[in-house]
């Protein structure tokens, strides 16, 4: 194996590559677009909830009710219902994303220490958006109640020498702020390393098919194992160009420290491409244009994303399909990823996915050279 032979296929390969602009601007400004789509559009926070209110009581009590609503800095007010047929009417036009009904008698019950009873009602077409926003409406509703009964307590201090209570304190930790940029940006470099060299990789080799010239590269003395070694290098020097970038974007610009070991993400990142550099080879190897290659890419890239966790928890998955994303490259990359980024955690914690993503690398990178060698003989 010649060095040198090496050196000048990956040179040669990377002159192609930045010589046409179009591929530039795919390999370096697509991954920083992709991580503010990812940073801002894609989030799980959920602000500015449209709410109307239905306020059969008319009290001074349930005003300061729905004043809760609107000081959490979650909801905002948009309409006042006078009828319960108006209820329906700005549900279905979406108008409003919750309505909170509270009944006659509210300010009574409460005076006369009874239960009082409030109704929320939700647009439940984003199941996912409805249990958010229902989440934060419990929570105003226990500060609220809670605000009373400390009110009502405070009455009987002078009859009640001591009251027992118990104080809850939440603390959250990696993510205090509880940001989805925190959650979702570290996984765009898993998104980015994936997408980039499958694809290169796979066009790269099959280009070469298209054009004849894989054809006049065996008859020189270059081997099989230089060939491919020549078409995966550059594919790994960009994507770890596209990670630096992505890692630089995120902390200077969406403020995302990096709690753990920035060389550790750079190593274990190099133990992935292994991976997707070795199926870019095997796609290249049963696909005869690039077009059919740019097809095979995507038939294995959104089952990889889907079943990785990168945006839908394998927790909440059927059962099988749990099972199925063991055999998911990305699934422990992911991991890996939001290990290091957000928890600060070292190979002390992430040596079974290390050891894992290092089983598929090998295989499947020794399966595709092995491929890749005998088509070219």
């Amino acid at each position: 194996m010649s060095i040198r032979r090496i050196i000048r296929l990956v040179k040669k390969e990377l002159l192609q590559t930045f010589r046409d602009k179009r591929s530039v601007g795919l390999l370096l400004l697509s991954p920083i677009l992709q991580l503010f789509l990812f940073g801002y559009a894609v989030t799980t926070d959920i602000n500015h909830i449209a709410t109307a209110v239905y306020d059969e009581d008319r009290t001074a009590a349930s005003r300061e009710f729905v004043a809760r609503f609107t000081r959490s800095g979650y909801f905002i007010y948009r309409q006042y219902l006078t009828a319960p047929e108006q209820i329906n009417e700005v549900l279905d036009a979406g108008k409003a994303q919750m309505v909170l009904h509270i009944p006659p008698g509210f300010a009574k019950d409460l005076a006369r220490v009874r239960e009082a009873r409030v109704q929320t009602i939700l647009d439940g077409s984003d199941s996912m958006t409805a249990r958010v926003i229902a989440g934060y409406a419990t929570a105003v509703v226990q500060q609220y109640s809670g605000a009373v009964m400390a009110e009502r307590l405070d009455r009987l201090r002078g009859m009640v020498t001591r009251v027992p209570a118990i104080e809850g304190r939440l603390r959250v930790w990696y993510n205090p702020d509880l940001r989805s940029a925190r959650f979702m940006v570290p996984a765009v470099l898993c998104l980015i390393l994936l997408t980039i060299t499958v694809m290169l990789t796979s066009m790269s080799i099959v280009k070469e098919k298209e054009l004849g010239t894989l054809e006049q590269l065996v008859v020189t003395p270059i081997t099989p194992a230089e060939l491919m070694l020549g078409k995966t290098l550059p594919g790994l020097l960009i994507g770890m160009l596209d990670m630096t970038f992505v890692l630089l974007v995120a902390v200077l610009w969406f403020r995302i420290p990096v709690a753990g070991s920035v060389p550790l993400i750079f190593l274990l990142s190099a133990l992935f491409l292994m991976t997707t550099l070795g199926l870019g080879i095997f796609i290249s190897t049963i696909s005869k244009t690039q077009h059919e290659a740019t097809l095979t890419s995507f038939f294995f890239i959104l089952p990889f994303i889907i079943l990785s966790g990168f945006m839908f928890p394998i927790e909440n998955m059927p059962r099988i399909i749990q099972y199925i994303t063991y055999a998911i490259p990305v699934r422990y990359f992911l991991e890996i990823i939001r290990g290091i980024f957000l928890r600060g955690v070292g190979l002390e914690y992430l040596w079974p996915q290390t050891l894992a993503l290092a089983g598929f690398g090998i295989g499947i990178l020794t399966l595709s050279a092995a491929r890749f060698s005998k088509r070219l003989g």
